[in-house]
């Protein structure tokens, strides 16, 4: 990777940076309210690693196969696993895995608590709601989320810290609003609901055509691929 595409990556970030900055102005949020999660699933780990010499240390997965091969290549900053994860992969992901922001069901919670206690670690997790409502995602329905409250009491390597949606795919970005606030009230309503240790701060919601309005409406986290990498090196 030569040094033009070092300084077009910079140009990129610091254009999403002054984005990212403005949507918190107008949200009355600070900028350090939001965290970036570069998603670099379309890259090669070489792209991916100017990201961090850039000072980006939240990378993100969306495949586990991938998240193995780049965080042994790349141990040094934050690997979330955003995509669909099957409990067969359970056991060599979470070595990798920061956090884990798509746990769909209570199956799969059970089964990261039973191999994050294997391992010993405390596990980070985000519960993936459906809030857009569309039949061939994953997910948590809205009306389901306060039910698992009841069932983590005793996960204790397990933490949920938050919540993660996906708003339909829009052309115009406002229409995702809705989706976003409603997951924005969704999380303050069930604050209370939540034991400790679990803590629902997160919220992983807005992706490159929508994070402004994500931001706008409370996310903590967004995930941005796209928007970063669209017509860089060697992408796949």
């Amino acid at each position: 990777m030569d040094g033009n595409l070092k300084s077009a990556l910079g140009a990129r970030l610091a254009a999403i940076e002054a984005r990212i900055d403005a949507a918190c102005g107008r949200a009355g949020r600070q900028r350090a309210d939001v965290t970036l999660v570069a998603v670099t699933k379309t890259v090669p780990v070489e792209l991916a690693a100017l990201l961090a010499e850039l000072g980006v240390s939240e990378l993100g997965e969306s495949r586990p196969q991938e998240l193995w091969k780049k965080a042994v290549a790349l141990p040094a900053v934050h690997w979330h696993l955003i995509g669909h994860l099957q409990r067969n992969k359970i056991d060599k992901s979470l070595p990798f895995a920061f956090m884990i922001h798509s746990v769909d069901s209570l199956r799969l919670l059970y089964a990261l608590e039973e191999e994050a206690r294997r391992q010993n670690r405390s596990l980070p997790v985000l519960l993936e709601v459906n809030a857009s409502r569309e039949p061939q995602k994953h997910g948590f329905m809205p009306d389901e989320v306060a039910a698992v409250a009841e069932q983590v009491a005793g996960l204790t390597f397990v933490r949920v810290r938050g919540l993660m949606t996906m708003a339909a795919l829009e052309v115009e970005p406002e229409q995702c609003r809705p989706t976003f606030a409603e997951l924005c009230r969704l999380r303050d309503s069930l604050r209370e609901r939540f034991p400790a240790p679990h803590l629902l701060e997160h919220l992983s919601m807005g992706m490159s055509n929508d994070f402004e309005v994500a931001i706008e409406e409370g996310a903590t986290l967004v995930r941005l691929g796209t928007v970063l990498f669209e017509g860089m090196g060697d992408q796949r």
